[in-house]
């Protein structure tokens, strides 16, 4: 059933669970209805990692869900919301555990994805669902739920995050002086060892002798405890001992995210800092070959990012974008290493020269 036919929303509940990226994305719809619909409360059903990072946006009641004991969650969130009725619920996360949490949730419409994009059976949940459209970037779908209840949004912005104890640590650490570019190196690994998406330590040992050379630049290093992200850390540390400041695994993610608004430039694959650049104000050198970036990658930084997804198409696949499913992502590792260390360090001087 699809209709827009839709009264005055005064409770609105929204349920992104995760990733990082997404809930940035997510983040823009959120303030969109907040400048649209000042009246309207808002209730954001979100995972307990990402809370972290948005757990101090005002005007919002967060209902956190700990993806590893689902069950636990349902149960509380059915106990909180029992005698709470809303006058929609957007489902933005087309998932087997975002479904089953919106069983807990009394909405008079149910909104989700379009039948092309409501995996794990999502319509079966809901009673509207938003305009199918091809060919979209991740954001722009998300934007759609806001059309399909008539709230006009045309194009999205944000309001960087105030964090304001973990802008007293990265501003301590920023020096004023210079152009600090922040690199988080890794990307997170979904589909396991085949879709490896980050780019090689060599080509980030190249990047990085590059920006010491430098004298008006300084580099900051960021990253989570992941496997890949300590296995990289360590490789850096033994290659440049103290001359890079190393933060991966060090931060917390509010702490990163930090770093990244006060800096000039963040350099990153397919991931969450990315995305956290963009609602930042950052510009992102976005690096991606194995994922099509018109569909997920940094939403304002389309003439800074590296492309390198139509070359990796032609060459593993032998296809064009236009004749592979839109989202078609590349399981061939090596994808990666088309993107250079010299298009990086173009990027970096065209970025330094625009500023």
């Amino acid at each position: 059933m699809k209709t827009n036919n839709t009264p005055s929303i005064d409770h609105i509940c929204l349920i992104r669970l995760s990733a990082l990226g997404d809930c940035c994305h997510a983040l823009a719809v959120i303030q969109n209805i907040q400048e649209k619909l000042p009246h309207s409360k808002i209730t954001w059903v979100i995972g307990k990692t990402e809370h972290q990072l948005f757990r101090d946006i005002e005007g919002v009641d967060f209902i956190v869900v700990d993806k590893r004991n689902l069950f636990s969650s349902f149960l509380k969130i059915r106990k909180k919301l029992r005698d709470k009725q809303f006058d929609v619920m957007l489902n933005m996360h087309a998932s087997m555990s975002a479904n089953l949490i919106s069983l807990a949730i009394n909405a008079k419409k149910k909104v989700g994805y379009d039948q092309d994009r409501a995996r794990d059976l999502q319509h079966w949940f809901c009673n509207e669902s938003i305009s199918s459209t091809n060919n979209q970037h991740v954001l722009d779908g998300m934007l759609d739920f806001l059309k399909h209840v008539n709230v006009n949004c045309e194009k999205p912005y944000w309001n960087a995050l105030t964090l304001t104890a973990e802008e007293d640590f990265a501003v301590d650490l920023i020096d004023p002086n210079k152009y600090t570019c922040v690199i988080s190196p890794c990307s997170s690994q979904p589909y396991g060892d085949k879709y490896f998406r980050s780019w090689s330590i060599n080509n980030y040992l190249e990047l990085i002798k590059y920006l010491l050379s430098r004298n008006d630049i300084q580099l900051i290093l960021t990253g989570g405890m992941s496997p890949t992200e300590k296995s990289y850390s360590e490789q850096l540390n033994m290659s440049f001992n103290d001359t890079v400041l190393n933060l991966i695994g060090k931060t917390s993610i509010r702490e990163m995210a930090a770093l990244i608004k006060h800096s000039d430039i963040i350099i990153s694959p397919d991931s969450g800092p990315a995305h956290i650049g963009t609602i930042m104000g950052t510009p992102v050198i976005g690096l991606y070959a194995m994922t099509n970036p018109h569909r997920s990658g940094p939403y304002n930084s389309t003439e800074w990012l590296i492309n390198k997804y139509p070359e990796a198409l032609k060459k593993y696949m032998d296809q064009l974008p236009e004749e592979v499913k839109w989202g078609q992502k590349i399981a061939e590792p090596d994808a990666m290493n088309l993107i250079t260390s010299d298009d990086v360090i173009k990027k970096i001087k065209q970025l330094i020269d625009h500023k």
